[in-house]
């Protein structure tokens, strides 16, 4: 499934950070790495407080010596430079992705004020909401040579819609060795979405019950992923959560000591739709861990 990984880089230190995280995942999958940049139009001097490349020589030289560093062991590494000035880098990645069928996306998530700012500049956003192939978001890491994912963490919402995040998570979980955990989030009366809270107000003891048969559907259908996942030799875990599904999928994060969140998410027609509301960017942004994200395909939702 994960045949071709692709880190864009943009010359700062902090678009290099994920290079550990991919060259990880490149070397469990057995993946080629591909190293991208992008000339951009009318660029900036600096980007993140670091050096813009503007000139393909440039870049080239700054991919090879990257090249260098993160080649070991079985990891295949290519290096591109898309030379012609790009107006949106964004679209350029994506259309690389193309045409160098690409399985995964790479990108930098980094600390701000608030978890809109976590995402690096607009390019992941766009790259997330445009694009079709997953896209892992990943924060900066003090000390790669502990990285390894023995606890791979998948919120479901037990319908088919959500689970595209399963294979993917299976793929890496047996590439890795590591052991998933599933968790579907119920909300309560006190955590109704807007839409809902409404109805709940108005008929509280028929949401209660209408809310407690959801807890048990969710475990019924948890039992059965469960018992189909189990069957193929795979390490699997479950659970319940109430109340607000970001904070809740945060919490069962840390306390699982997870090491990745494998998510599938909708795209929307606008940059401002996907984010407004979503429960994904408020757990891309929160997150401690990395963050793969599944696009779905089909019915929109609000996560």
């Amino acid at each position: 499934m994960f045949k071709r990984i692709l880190v864009p880089l943009d010359g700062s230190r902090l678009a290099e950070s994920v290079l550990p995280v991919a060259a990880y995942l490149a070397e469990k999958l057995g993946a080629t790495l591909l190293l991208f940049h992008a000339i951009e139009q009318a660029a900036p001097d600096t980007v993140h407080g670091d050096h813009h490349l503007s000139d393909p020589t440039e870049a080239q030289a700054y991919l090879n010596q990257l090249a260098v560093r993160v080649a070991h062991g079985p990891v295949i590494v290519e290096k591109h430079v898309h030379s012609v000035g790009q107006p949106d880098v964004a679209k350029s990645i994506i259309e690389h992705c193309v045409e160098h069928q690409i399985d995964l996306v790479v990108l930098c998530a980094h600390g701000g004020s608030g978890w809109r700012e976590r995402i690096v500049g607009n390019i992941a956003q766009q790259v997330i909401a445009r694009g079709t192939t997953p896209v892992l978001l990943a924060r900066p890491i003090e000390n790669p040579r502990d990285l390894a994912f023995y606890k791979i963490l998948v919120p479901l919402d037990g319908t088919p819609h959500h689970e595209p995040a399963l294979p993917i998570a299976t793929e890496i979980a047996r590439a890795c060795g590591a052991a998933l955990r599933l968790v579907n989030v119920v909300p309560t009366t006190s955590t109704l979405s807007a839409e809902r809270a409404g109805t709940g107000a108005l008929l509280p003891t028929t949401m209660a019950a209408v809310l407690e048969l959801a807890q048990r559907n969710a475990v019924v259908y948890l039992q059965g992923v469960i018992q189909k996942l189990s069957s193929a030799g795979l390490p699997v875990t479950a659970e319940v959560a109430r109340g607000e599904i970001a904070p809740a999928i945060l919490d069962a994060a840390r306390r699982t000591s997870a090491d990745l969140i494998v998510i599938a998410t909708h795209g929307r027609t606008t940059i401002g739709a996907f984010w407004s509301g979503s429960v994904t960017p408020k757990i891309v942004g929160q997150s401690a861990v990395p963050v793969l994200l599944v696009r779905v395909q089909g019915e929109e939702s609000a996560r």
